[in-house]
């Protein structure tokens, strides 16, 4: 039995005897190649972290994303009826976007080399662009610096200075060629641009030769690119360009005047921006969202670009006013002032607004220049709210309503003897119509606003005062305050104070000196012959009297819209409302007191009724004419000027003109003529006067 289980034990050992003899060598096959990969692996990191760290290090710390970015078209701008008035034009350039880190020589010889293959306008080269340019390469620069005094121990700057100095004493650039004239205009702008900035070094004007070789040799060109630059145009006609306003070239930059502001909001000094007017108040947005690209930078180069987001143009605004009323406005007052130029010789200009009473917009601001010394006639629009002149009795009805609302008179109680004012001391102060007392009659406050009595107006400021007229009185006890008083029921109508129009550089006007020695002119302030307002002011103040009390802000802009397709605006995304700044308080016979009266200055039946030219203007009109006494140097003048509302009943729309420095004693009836012909123009440009 030993034997036997002896022999079967040899025997089972050495049946599996192959397959134990096999395990360990695949196990040992298999740690030599494991073995042999962790050797690899471990040289591998050996000579990444030994040989080549610092290498890697190196490039790690100096790899970074930067952002590029590049401006996108700006909003269209179009009128209430949806015409195009200011658009883009798109034209080819020839932009640089310039690297992270590039030297002088390298932007000389791009300078040098791009002026193979494009001209370019050296009409504003200068003697320093000239010498930056010389510097620019590097030969040149050393051989200057061996002339320098003391070169090394000097700052950057200082030695510029010294080197710039010496190629212009010395006549270095004297005589350049036209290439290389060319090639410093272009080397300028490189020089002067930001790092990853993108400029426009032929903005216009590009040739498709040009083009197809500036293409073909971008290579040799690093930072060249064939790009596209925009330009306003105005297929609506020049007459908006001024009320829309001026957008700054790249050449220009940012406005210094708003450089920080602008700069903090991410621009970069060589935009492009609205720099004035309705360019410059709707910015925000008429600008659109620039292009962004992500740039891999590695060792200052560029290694990839990517781009983030593809820029937005920018929205498109529509305004309130009416394109061929706007033109058909301008028109009329360029002409209405060439009318009677020939015997007016100080006649500074004629201005004029249209809008709406219920809404504050804006359907036209008209108006022209006229210099004096040499006659010449220029478009002005914009002088409608920057422009102030001492404007007459248009703001009676302001003075009527303050008188009412101080309790000085009633709706039942407002008759007043229209009679020379004799105070002690000084000569009469008299109605236009009434100089010598022959025409001394009661007026109610209706028809005082009828036939403008100035001397009406002049006892309205004495009660206000607490003094009743008696002739011969002194106005000695009158206190200053009563400046402030008129002053403060004339703001409420707008006079005097800015209108808040949307759009900037209105003027509030001028306020003469109010002191107890001016007492006196407290009574040239009640009719109008004092202080100064502009015509915008005078269109707010009859808005005000036409719907009933409410003062609103006068504004152009209608609504903003998504950028559109096929020169059509999108959705509409933001809607201007009318903008309520202040109620002026009265009850519906204090105003009627008033409203009577403006009707009667066109449709009364008193001799010396103002308006009675605009009579059979339909549909019918109320309003106020005007004429102030003023001076262009020492030569007496007047100004002509008129607000109104129509229809009377119903107001739909106000006109207000002004035709400053007239002669004096003119019997010109241009104010009335223009604001008849004003809305002829409207009823058939703006609205249907079917109905009315």
């Amino acid at each position: 039995m030993k034997i036997f289980k002896k022999q079967h034990k040899f025997s089972k050992s050495n049946r599996n005897g192959h397959k134990a003899d096999s395990i360990p060598f695949r196990l040992n096959f298999l740690f030599v190649i494991v073995f042999l990969l962790f050797a690899a692996l471990i040289i591998q990191l050996a000579h990444l972290q030994i040989i080549d760290g610092k290498k890697y290090v190196y490039d790690a710390s100096n790899s970074n994303m930067q952002t590029e970015t590049k401006d996108m078209p700006r909003g269209m701008i179009y009128d209430s009826s949806g015409k195009l008035l200011v658009s883009n034009d798109a034209a080819t350039a020839i932009t640089y976007t310039k690297p992270l880190s590039v030297t002088s020589q390298e932007m000389y010889d791009v300078a040098n080399n791009l002026t193979k293959y494009i001209s370019v306008d050296t009409s504003q080269l200068t003697d320093n662009m000239k010498q930056a340019y010389y510097l620019g390469r590097t030969a040149n620069a050393e051989r200057v610096q061996k002339h320098i005094k003391d070169a090394n121990s000097l700052s950057g700057s200082a030695l510029y200075k010294q080197e710039m100095a010496y190629v212009k004493d010395h006549g270095l650039v004297n005589n350049l060629n036209q290439q290389q004239q060319q090639a410093a205009v272009l080397y300028n702008k490189m020089d002067g641009a930001y790092s990853l900035s993108t400029i426009m070094l032929k903005a216009n004007g590009v040739s498709a030769v040009e083009m197809a070789q500036v293409g073909a040799h971008l290579s040799q060109l690093p930072g060249v690119k064939i790009g596209t630059s925009w330009s306003r145009s105005y297929p609506g006609g020049d007459s908006i360009k001024e009320i829309a306003g001026t957008v700054t070239t790249e050449k220009q930059g940012l406005p210094s005047d708003k450089l920080n502001i602008l700069l903090a909001e991410g621009y970069s000094r060589n935009d492009s921006v609205g720099s004035s007017y309705i360019e410059s108040q709707y910015e925000d947005a008429l600008k659109g969202d620039s292009e962004i690209i992500k740039v891999e930078t590695q060792n200052n180069k560029i290694k990839k670009e990517i781009k983030q987001y593809g820029g937005k143009p920018g929205d498109d605004i529509q305004l309130t006013i009416n394109a061929q009323f706007q033109n058909d406005v301008q028109n009329i007052m360029k002409n209405s002032l060439q009318s009677v130029a020939g015997g007016n010789p100080y006649v500074p200009g004629a201005y004029a607004v249209v809008m709406n009473p219920h809404t504050g917009a804006v359907y036209a601001l008209a108006g022209v220049s006229r210099d004096i010394q040499t006659g010449k006639i220029t478009d002005n629009a914009i002088g409608a709210i920057n422009q102030t002149f001492v404007m007459g009795s248009v703001v009676k009805g302001a003075m009527v309503m303050g008188a009412l609302q101080d309790g000085v008179i009633t709706p039942t109680n407002n008759t007043l003897e229209e009679q020379p004012i004799k105070l002690a001391g000084t000569a009469p102060k008299t109605s236009w119509f009434n100089k010598s007392g022959s025409a001394n009659m009661p007026l109610t406050a209706s028809e005082a606003l009828e036939v403008s009595s100035n001397t009406y107006m002049m006892q309205l400021a004495m009660l206000e005062a607490g003094l009743k007229y008696t002739p011969g009185m002194s106005l000695a006890s009158m206190s200053p305050s009563i400046f402030t008083k008129m002053r403060d029921n004339f703001n409420q109508f707008g006079l005097g104070v800015k209108t808040g129009i949307d759009l900037p550089g209105e003027s509030a006007g001028f306020e003469g000196p109010s002191t107890k020695a001016d007492i006196g002119k407290a009574l040239d302030l009640s009719f109008g012959n004092y202080d100064s307002y502009t015509t915008l002011q005078l269109a707010q103040y009859i808005s005000t009297i036409a719907n009933g009390g409410y003062r609103l802000q006068p504004h152009v802009l209608d609504s903003i819209h998504d950028n559109g397709k096929d020169g059509k605006m999108g959705k509409t995304i933001y809607q201007f409302m009318p903008n309520i700044l202040n109620i002026v308080p009265g009850t519906a016979a204090q105003w009627d007191v008033v409203k009577k009266g403006l009707y009667l200055v066109m449709h009364g039946n008193n001799l010396y009724v103002t308006g009675k030219y605009l009579n059979g203007v339909k549909p019918e009109i109320a309003g106020k004419t005007g004429t102030a006494q003023t001076y262009y140097k020492n030569n007496p003048t007047e100004t002509l000027s008129g607000v109104s509302y129509a229809p009377y009943n119903n107001p739909q729309v106000v006109v207000a003109v002004a035709f400053p420095g007239m002669a004096n004693n003119t019997e010109s009836k241009v104010n009335l003529e223009a604001i008849k012909q004003i809305y002829a123009a409207y009823w058939k440009d703006v609205q249907s006067s079917d109905g009315f």
